[in-house]
């Protein structure tokens, strides 16, 4: 049980990482907030995956990083875009 939690933190890091590199949000976030992106932005993108295509995304694979890293990304366009 604690290896699988912290694997999904390790995962939402990743993602989240991953995620404010393509945003150009990194250097205002730090490691906890990567952990917090990536996590909640696997979640929006295990939603916006499984509304569009049916399938249920929710294994450590490439594909779910990649779901991971689409819901990072749309959460930080929405944060800077209420930002401004």
């Amino acid at each position: 049980m604690i290896i699988n939690l912290l694997l999904w933190v390790l995962f939402g890091a990743l993602a989240g990482w991953i995620a404010s590199k393509i945003m150009k949000t990194d250097a205002s976030m730090g490691a906890v907030a990567n952990i917090v992106v990536g996590v909640l932005g696997a979640f929006i993108g295990g939603f916006i995956v499984q509304s569009l295509t049916g399938s249920d995304v929710n294994e450590f694979s490439i594909a779910g990083l990649l779901t991971a890293v689409l819901g990072a990304v749309v959460l930080l366009a929405v944060v800077k875009a209420v930002k401004r």
